[in-house]
């Protein structure tokens, strides 16, 4: 037995809405159609759901640019809809947690609407204003992520204001204590509807050096970008100053000490910034600050053992007390069913990534269609939707790749993400292949090996929530132990396109079946094992 909060352990499955489900064929998918499709989410055997932005928005960044927190957006439905979801979810005891874009707004909020008309009015101070320097330009070297400066004039007022993402998305001032109270309003708004928590978009963006000191340059070397083209110039600086500064952590706490009022909720950060793995631990240390925090570490084009062995032991080595999430793919990078596989064996690696991103210490995110492993779809120009991928085509596409519908079934429109004849996003043709329908009736496939680990892993407590201490390891293999109570774990996860022979102690020759994987080979009159190329075994070892 356990007393572990529900969050710990948990997989958190998340949907991006515009692609999941079209209940009302428009083209765009809702949250009637996820409604629709909550009793297959359930039966992946996840624990909670996490859904992108549906609240009213332009639409310049496909709902990241929000310009009224307290609205749902008309193309997703209306707020019975939500409440719909919210009452549905508990029936089936899966929770629902949303995301909250609190370091910007939309040019189209009201706040924004009135602090950029001059610089004397009540909201006047509520977004990030700067004097010109003097030659007329930006105040400082602070650059977007989606390229070139993060600085945009404003005529009205004849200054600049902040946008670390599009000019579309100015940064609010949280040095002002009201804009850090209306904030929290609005966070609290979805607590009282029910929310069972938030995952909070690039939340160390929100505080800004208020004396808007240059960023340093970037040695060309060290332009290891996360979560961005590396062609992108904003890898040329040290995001010292325009992120990830002190006064972020007392807003954290401000945002934890609300959540404490409301019981079993959750509060999940996104963390982007110089040393993210470090940031992670300060943004969880104690009980004080967010519950969880992920980094976009496991979403960078290496999925190698010793990589994913450095970036987790690191994580440990800095956590005090904090819990980490993990991901390997969300709504922003390329799948990791291409990134990670060089196209090769892309089903049994798909089951292998699946089940190691859930092996981890640590809850989980797992994205759309990672349960079917499906492959980037490579969107022509002329279909593309996201700024990002426009500005910096054709040496990166954005992230339309990954945002592709659903597909539920083979043969029939959409693959059965919309009845309309022109959804927001094409289908991608080959990933009918993959569909729902198809892959729910095949027992070898990824679905099904998704299905079966995570509820054969709602058993193994150690899994869920036990230490972590891994052991030797190369590229060729990764070996960790879970131990939680009486239970210790060993995985062994063989990572190459080889037979993995491996020598374990008479002890430790007790293999945990019912996980969906096969069983490794046990040697005849020997302490060996052998495990398939990218298979993965499991170990009791306890004492």
């Amino acid at each position: 037995m356990t007393n572990e909060p529900w969050w710990r352990g948990a997989v958190i499955y998340q949907i991006y809405p515009r692609s999941f489900m079209d209940a009302n064929n428009d083209g765009i998918g809702d949250l009637k159609g996820i409604i629709n499709k909550l009793p297959y989410i359930k039966s992946l055997g996840v624990d909670a759901v996490w859904i992108s932005p549906f609240f009213k928005s332009p639409m310049k960044d496909f709902g990241y640019d929000i310009s009224d927190y307290r609205q749902i957006d008309p193309m997703f439905g209306d707020m019975q809809d939500f409440d719909d979801l919210i009452a549905k979810a508990k029936t089936i005891d899966l929770k629902i947690i949303i995301d909250q874009v609190l370091s910007h707004t939309s040019d189209q909020h009201p706040w924004f609407i009135q602090s950029r008309e001059d610089q004397t009015n009540d909201k006047s101070d509520w977004y990030v204003w700067a004097e010109a320097n003097e030659f007329g330009g930006p105040p400082n070297n602070w650059l977007s992520i989606f390229g070139g400066s993060a600085w945009q004039w404003e005529p009205r007022r004849k200054q600049y204001y902040l946008h670390n993402f599009l000019t579309s998305q100015p940064d609010l001032n949280f040095h002002n204590e009201q804009v850090r109270e209306a904030v929290l309003n609005n966070v609290e708004f979805w607590l009282q509807r029910g929310v069972d928590g938030f995952r909070l978009d690039a939340i160390n963006f929100c505080f800004h050096d208020k004396q808007l000191r240059n960023n340093p340059a970037k040695a060309e070397e060290d332009r290891k970008g996360r979560g961005f083209s590396e062609d992108n110039p904003y890898a040329y600086q040290y995001h010292n100053f325009d992120n990830t500064q002190p006064e972020n952590l007392n807003f954290v706490e401000d945002i934890r000490t609300l959540m404490d009022r409301y019981p079993n909720v959750v509060t999940l950060g996104e963390i982007s910034s110089e040393d993210s793995l470090k940031a992670m631990a300060d943004y969880t240390k104690g009980d004080k600050r967010l519950h969880m925090a992920y980094s976009f570490e496991l979403l960078t084009p290496d999925g190698s053992a010793n990589y994913i062995k450095q970036t987790a032991e690191t994580l440990e080595e800095n956590l005090t007390g904090g819990w980490p999430c993990w991901a390997v793919g969300n709504h922003d990078v390329s799948r990791v069913a291409s990134r990670w596989t060089e196209g090769k064996n892309i089903q049994a690696k798909s089951k292998l990534y699946n089940a190691l991103l859930t092996s981890l210490r640590g809850s989980a995110c797992t994205y759309q269609g990672e349960e079917l492993g499906l492959q980037e779809s490579d969107i022509a120009f002329e279909n593309l939707q996201d700024p990002y991928g426009i500005s910096f085509w054709p040496t990166f596409k954005g992230r339309d790749g990954c945002r592709t519908p659903m597909p539920w079934s083979k043969n029939i429109l959409n693959a059965g993400f919309s009845e309309n004849p022109k959804p927001w996003l094409p289908v991608d043709s080959s990933h009918r292949e993959y569909a729902v329908e198809i892959q729910e009736h095949q027992p070898n496939s990824v679905l099904t090996a998704y299905k079966t680990f995570l509820h054969w892993r709602k058993e193994q407590f150690a899994l869920r929530f036990g230490n972590i201490d891994f052991k030797e390891s190369d590229n060729q293999k990764l070996i960790f132990t879970r131990a939680y109570q009486e239970q210790t774990i060993m995985v062994i996860v063989n990572f190459s396109d080889e037979m993995l022979t491996m020598k374990v102690s008479d002890a430790h020759i007790n293999l945990l079946e019912g996980h969906g994987f096969e069983l490794p080979r046990l040697k005849s009159n020997s302490d060996k094992i052998e495990l398939k190329p990218f298979q993965i075994a499991y170990l009791d070892i306890s004492s």
